[in-house]
């Protein structure tokens, strides 16, 4: 039986190849940002959406997930904010809360329009 396996280029691994592979194209960048700006707005929606539609672009589903496991995060965290009001520790909570993700998803949109990969600090990674 004959190997099919078929050894890369030496120029494979070179600099400028490598470069050619991480490539992210402006529309992908574009809907990330996108994602991550509709994500203030609308929640997981937009994460959800845009992860379900692109599943053809690495790009846009790492960031869609990512955006996604914010969102989760979020609600959960606004949940127990809105819990705790009845001990007036969430009072001072909910707009924390706000403000993080109001901070993060801005931190995810300017990323993303300059290509990098976002994470965000404090999110559970639910979706890998």
């Amino acid at each position: 039986m004959e190997n099919n396996i078929v050894d890369p280029p030496a120029d494979a691994h070179s600099p400028d190849n490598m470069e050619q592979v991480k490539t992210i194209s402006q529309d992908a960048k574009n809907i990330a940002v996108i994602i991550w700006i509709g994500t203030i707005f609308f929640g997981f929606i937009p994460g959800l959406v845009f992860y379900l539609i692109y599943k053809d672009d690495d790009y846009i589903q790492d960031q869609s997930k990512e955006a996604l496991n914010w969102s989760i995060t979020a609600i959960i965290a606004y949940a127990i904010a809105l819990l705790l009001t009845f001990v007036v520790i969430g009072v001072l909570l909910l707009p924390l809360v706000g403000l993080c993700h109001l901070i993060f998803c801005i931190m995810g949109a300017i990323a993303t329009s300059n290509g990098k990969a976002f994470r965000t600090p404090f999110a559970l990674r639910l979706l890998q």
